[in-house]
């Protein structure tokens, strides 16, 4: 069902909130902090803006230019935190006043950022809180220099003293909002100058970018300032672009890439900075290290995301970094490893081509994620899962390295199952759907981590946003449908998260409605109770489809149709809020239909024979959306997998049994199908062998004409019943004896009664069939009794009878409520010579061809007594019976035949004779194109006054057949050869 179908929604699946920094230093955001390491240089002269000496080449942050003597390595904490430091800033703030550039104030923030760097971690909870007491005074003022306030305003936030803990105190979020406030209105006075009286540079644009990044990355994005300070920022980037050293372009992207991811509208100030920095990373891509590589990556994965041109320098860029991933390849650690893949696939996701290059990367990539599993963190197991399984989505060859990659990340999601944060949960629950629907086996490893989420998924239900649940559902229904045991955890975590559908339902976008319906079809089809929740949720999106009816694509639109067609085949009420989705969607059928892949016309053509099934053939746009798939059947013929054939061929047959017009460019895709069944017969499963004979049989049994392609489609059907036998279910057994009972003599007797044969062993196994089947069962059991009664040559066996009995008796202990049933029943019961207490009371319609017979009959031979419409035995009427001569006559329209060829008859029409012969009646069948006038029926008349013992005048006779002694039947073929032409001018209506 997404793309696939399902085709599902990602944006989950992102290094994320706390992930992919700039650096390896400063891996969360919110509480992890990681070594950096500083590299001393020698001092350049200072007209170098870029160089100086606290530059960290591989810092947590873009570099520092404080002066040396301004960090003293030895100071801690509390050394840091003393009243008299403060005291001696805001003396010294207040002395110099609007002369003072805020010098000694960014010392001390940088003095607080090197002991986090020392302690290999940010502050925590409570020494923020210690200092946060000494910051209530801290306050920058317009008057500071530039590199006082990027100093400051970066070294903070590194530090971690910007850091929202949760529960949030108020005392420190009011101080923080105060300080920042002070910072960011500093930093605007200062862009907003002139030229000349300000000294703005490219390092502290990048700094200054980096710590609103991180900033926002803690929540503290709304404080008054925020955004103009990023608005005024912006227009310097490209003032400076040609300033920028390597590492100073890669912050500068992966911040502008986390804003953007964060909310950050996407302004014509916002593209230009971009477009800007672009043809620089390609003029430097030599310079850039193993980091830069990744951080650009994945900003420019980031920002094609949220929306930004794949222009041509972008694409440069990428192809550019992608050589450099393979020429650096051993120097990524674990969290490279982990942002490239999530960075090229989901470039890919979005339209980037899969060139050798890229290609290349993956591969150079993939055998360090089983070098490197250990050191994976909780986030980026998830986001190389959903890497691997978007890979494979995409096309990506299961390689044994892809293989390794796999099974080396599921045992670490068992071990991490507790770290996983809601948002991670959905991920990889989505990526190992996902990665089994595209052939991944599920092993135990897999299996074990399956089960070590679902418990989680109860635990967090109320942490999980719209697109989790919408994810959660599918990935949970995809698991199920390829295989994974509907455990009781599995069960709970389904019922956890269905009051959240329709709690939050107006939040779910287009693709999360379709994702949802479809899950919940699934789930009910293979065996999801229907619980009030699981109508409740259903009921709460189903309106929610025709709101939002114009934004869904084509896969959405052929998985919501599938997802209400098989929910109203397993009981759904047909509520008006159901007919007005389905006919909401349907436009877009039509709309659409150059869009839909080879799987999506299949489950469309599908849906909507289903629907047509249950009832819902009077919905508006129905045949057009059919009309507008046809064609497109014929043309995508070749990329239809065996499935995809049986069925469509299912669903044109049941449209047809439903009233569907076969029209020419119906019977032109019916021709194409056929010649795919016969080029793809090795390939059906059990299940769509049935499907494929129930289908052609239900096509003739409506009329379809005889063709050499449904001819060979059948014959090459049937060996496969035989090699098969052992896996076809109760269904598909009872559907089969119908099938190939119904195809009557287009089967060939023999390869007929060897598959009858097969199959009704399997039925004396005790197979378990419901009354539906056994009645089927039964009636193809008496067909198959029937043809062997016909042929004098066929070798009789009372083993088919012993069956038919078997059943019979299992079909009354069912007690059976319909006509059909009841019917066969009694036709059952007189073959046997049994009892039956079921009278049948069956409706008689004369044709004017048999009346006209009749007539022409009695004026004939006026003292002869004719019966009309008799039921003899109970069995259905006869056309006409002489009962003085126990003679029954038949006058057998084209739909007693196959195809209506006048020849080939159809296993009802066979059934029917068989049982007036074995009643002890001669059956005298004369086709209706033989009665079309009076000079047609004479020979006719003759040859039953033969029969009753009155010479006939002279005239040509026509060649009786006869079955056993004392039977037979007219076929007519000697005058069926004269009269062909004139078949073809004419068509007769019979009953």
């Amino acid at each position: 069902m997404d793309r696939s179908s399902a085709g599902i929604i990602d944006k989950y699946a992102r290094p994320g909130n706390d992930y992919n920094q700039p650096d390896d230093s400063a891996a969360s955001g919110r509480g992890r902090y990681r070594q950096c390491t500083v590299r001393h240089q020698d001092n350049p002269p200072h007209s170098t803006p870029w160089h100086n000496e606290f530059y960290h080449s591989s810092g947590p942050c873009p570099s520092q230019y404080l002066v040396h003597r301004s960090v003293n390595p030895a100071q801690d904490f509390n050394a840091l935190i003393k009243q008299e430091i403060m005291d001696d800033l805001v003396r010294k703030s207040d002395r110099f006043g609007h002369r003072y550039d805020g010098k000694k104030h960014a010392q001390y923030a940088s003095s607080m950022k090197k002991y986090t760097t020392t302690a290999k971690r940010p502050l925590n909870r409570a020494e923020q809180s210690q200092l946060v007491r000494l910051l209530q005074n801290f306050t920058a003022t317009r008057s500071w220099n530039w590199r006082s306030l990027t100093t400051t305003l970066h070294s903070f936030t590194s530090a971690g003293v910007f850091t929202l803990h949760k529960p949030v105190d108020e005392r420190v979020k009011l101080t923080q909002a105060n300080l920042l406030s002070t910072l960011f209105d500093a930093i605007i006075f200062n862009c907003n100058q002139k030229p000349e009286a300000r000294d703005i540079d490219a390092q502290g644009i990048a700094n200054l970018f980096w710590a609103m990044a991180k900033l926002v990355d803690n929540g503290q994005d709304r404080i008054p300032g925020f955004k103009e300070a990023v608005a005024v920022l912006l227009p310097h980037v490209n003032a400076q672009k040609k300033q920028f050293i390597p590492q100073g372009i890669a912050n500068l992207l992966w911040a502008m890439a986390k804003l953007v991811d964060n909310g950050q509208k996407r302004t014509p100030e916002f593209n230009q900075a971009v477009v800007a920095l672009l043809p620089h990373v390609n003029a430097q891509k030599d310079q850039f290290k193993a980091q830069g590589i990744t951080n650009l990556l994945w900003a420019m994965a980031k920002l094609v995301d949220n929306g930004q041109e794949r222009t041509p320098e972008l694409n440069k860029a990428v192809a550019s970094l992608l050589h450099n991933v393979n020429a650096q390849k051993d120097q990524f650690i674990a969290q490279h490893v982990a942002n490239l893949l999530w960075a090229m696939v989901k470039l890919v996701d979005n339209g980037q081509e899969r060139t050798p290059e890229l290609n290349e990367s993956v591969a150079v990539l993939l055998p360090h994620v089983n070098a490197q599993k250990a050191h994976f963190k909780p986030q980026e197991i998830t986001n190389l899962l959903w890497a691997l399984a978007k890979l494979g989505d995409k096309g990506q060859e299961q390689t044994p390295e892809f293989n390794e990659a796999v099974a080396s990340l599921l045992p670490r999601v068992n071990a991490q199952k507790t770290n996983f944060k809601p948002q991670e949960i959905a991920n990889l629950l989505w990526a190992m759907a996902k990665l089994t629907d595209k052939g991944q086996k599920q092993t135990p490893e897999l299996k074990q981590a399956v089960a070590a989420l679902l418990p989680h998924v109860d635990v967090q239900k109320e942490q999980f946003i719209p697109q989790a649940i919408a994810n959660l559902l599918w990935a949970m229904a995809k698991l199920v449908d390829n295989g994974q045991e509907q455990t009781p955890e599995l069960n709970e975590a389904v019922a956890a998260l269905l009051p959240y559908v329709n709690a939050q339902k107006g939040q779910f976008n287009a693709q999360g409605i379709a994702n949802l319906l479809w899950a919940m079809a699934k789930l009910v089809d293979i065996g999801q109770e229907r619980t009030p929740e699981l109508n409740e949720a259903v009921a709460a999106l189903l309106p929610l489809v025709n709101a939002q009816k114009a934004h869904f694509r084509p896969q959405e639109i052929a998985n919501l149709l599938w997802a209400m067609a098989k929910l109203v085949d397993i009981g759904q009420e047909r509520t008006p809020e159901l007919k007005e989705a389905v006919a909401a969607l349907l436009p877009h059928v039509n709309a659409q239909k150059a869009d839909f892949n080879p799987q999506e016309i299949a489950n469309l053509l599908w849906a909507t024979a289903k629907l047509v099934d249950n009832g819902q053939e009077k919905i508006p746009g129905l045949k057009e959306a059919v009309a507008a798939l046809l064609p497109l059947m014929n043309v995508q013929k070749d990329h239809f997998i065996p499935q995809h054939i049986a069925n469509l061929l299912w669903a044109m047959a049941k449209l047809v049994n439903n009233g569907y017009e076969q029209t020419p460019e119906f019977n032109e895709t019916l021709a194409a199908l056929l010649t795919c069944v016969i080029v793809q017969k090795a390939n059906f499963n059990p299940q769509e062998i049935t499907n494929l004979l129930w289908a052609m049989a239900k096509l003739v049994d409506n009329g379809q004409e005889q063709t050499p392609g449904l001819n060979e489609a059948v014959a090459a059907l049937l060996p496969l019943v035989n090699a098969q036998k052992d896996q076809f279910n109760a269904q598909g057994i009872a559907n089969l004896l119908w099938a190939m009972a119904k195809l009557g003599e287009l089967i060939e007797l023999n390869p007929a009664i060897c598959t009858f044969e097969s199959l009704v062993y399997r039925i004396s196994e005790n197979l378990q069939l419901s009354q539906e089947e056994i009645s089927m069962s039964l009636w193809g059991v008496m067909v198959c009794c029937a043809r062997l009664a016909l042929d004098s040559n066929a070798n009789k066996s009372d083993v088919f009878e012993k069956h038919m009995d078997d059943l019979f008796t299992r079909l009354e202990n069912t007690s059976p409520d319909n006509e059909e049933e009841q019917s066969i029943m009694i036709m059952a019961a007189s073959w046997l010579g049994r009892a039956c207490p079921l009278v049948r009371h069956y409706q008689t319609i004369i044709s004017k061809s048999q009346a006209d017979f009749r007539d022409q009959l009695q004026s004939s031979i006026p003292s002869l007594k004719i019966d009309e419409e008799k039921s003899l035995n109970s069995l259905p009427p006869v056309d006409l019976l002489l009962p003085d001569h126990n003679i029954v006559i038949e006058v057998q329209g084209p739909s007693h035949y196959v195809g209506g060829d006048f020849n080939t008859r159809q296993g009802s029409t066979l059934l029917k004779i068989a049982l007036l012969q074995k009643a002890g009646f001669e059956v005298i069948e004369i086709p209706v194109n033989m009665l079309w006038n009076q000079d047609l029926m004479k020979p006719y008349i003759d040859q039953i006054k033969t029969r009753i013992g009155i010479s006939p005048q002279e005239h040509g006779s026509v060649s009786l057949k006869r079955g056993w002694a004392g039977a037979a039947y007219v076929t007519g073929e000697e005058h069926l050869q004269g009269q062909s032409s004139l078949a073809k001018r004419k068509k007769t209506s019979s009953r």
